[in-house]
């Protein structure tokens, strides 16, 4: 990875709504163009009743409603990474809004990964075809006039990205709030000394930099938070502050990936997830399965 791959406009300050969900503590966004209607909607989530095996989608029409009460434009759906801990709604809102599909280009990894664990078959395509848009390194697209880029950040997962837009960073789950930290990197495909370096460079932005989180779980009994500084980040994460090495990281993150259980929802998720939000095809019946691995995560 080379150094931030474009200058930085702080002046530029789209308008960044939040929609948590509670039962995934996701956090995604509405962002727009502080001078048109056009939006990107970033790391939607489609709800799932893991037990009943049954989807739908009240926190995706919650942002469908923004979208349409506020007259905006959606021109880019936007995914940080294939999320194991919640199911994206990108398919279901472009099918009532519009919009193009984007994920960083490295999903053909994770796709190649877990097709593999879910025994997916020949039919099961690995080359992010899914997707509308695959993003590399220093990546820039439009949102109204807006020049967005992405930035490669991988560690918890390959195809992590985090998207610079104005003077604000969507940085999936690389980061945490500083008090929450860093996310894991032990799924397949991590590694925790990649994820330092990540970070480090989202941590290059300038110290005036918005950062929003996917995720927060509210540490010590505090109310949900998902915004913060590039400044606040270095001066305060638990995890990687200022001064904290390479190695120090890797060994905490280490020991206590080593403690942690699997996501909840890890088995839906990366299945939908990998596609792009869509369902598994249905069978003969017009039924739609979702696959058990037994003894492979």
């Amino acid at each position: 990875m080379t150094a931030i791959p474009h200058p930085v406009d702080l002046s530029i300050k789209p308008e960044v709504t939040g929609f948590f969900d509670e039962q995934t503590n996701t956090v995604s966004y509405v962002v727009k163009d502080p001078k048109s209607p056009s939006c990107a909607i970033i790391d939607s989530v489609m709800d799932i009743d893991y037990a009943a095996g049954r989807i739908s989608y009240e926190s995706a029409d919650r942002i469908i409603a923004f979208v349409k009460e506020r007259g905006l434009k959606v021109e880019w759906l936007i995914e940080t990474h294939a999320h194991a801990d919640h199911l994206s709604a990108a398919p279901y809102i472009q099918g009532k809004l519009g919009g193009k599909l984007g994920i960083g280009e490295n999903i053909t990894i994770v796709q190649s990964v877990f097709g593999k664990i879910f025994n997916e078959g020949t039919e099961f395509q690995r080359d992010g075809s899914q997707f509308d848009r695959l993003f590399k390194d220093g990546d820039t697209y439009n949102i109204g006039t807006v020049t967005a880029f992405a930035m490669l950040t991988p560690g918890h997962t390959p195809a992590c990205m985090t998207h610079v837009i104005g003077d604000a960073a969507f940085v999936g789950d690389t980061l945490f709030m500083p008090d929450g930290g860093t996310a894991r990197a032990d799924f397949p495909g991590g590694d925790a000394r990649v994820l330092y370096k990540s970070i480090r460079r989202v941590l290059e932005l300038p110290r005036e930099t918005r950062l929003f989180m996917c995720h927060d779980y509210a540490p010590n009994g505090r109310e949900i938070k998902w915004e913060t500084t590039v400044g606040e980040e270095r001066a305060s994460n638990i995890h990687v502050r200022d001064g904290m090495s390479e190695d120090a990281f890797a060994n905490m993150r280490q020991e206590r990936d080593a403690t942690l259980g699997l996501p909840r929802l890890i088995i839906p998720s990366i299945q939908v997830n990998i596609r792009g939000g869509n369902l598994p095809e249905p069978d003969a019946a017009g039924n739609r399965h979702l696959k058990v691995p037994i003894n492979q995560l």
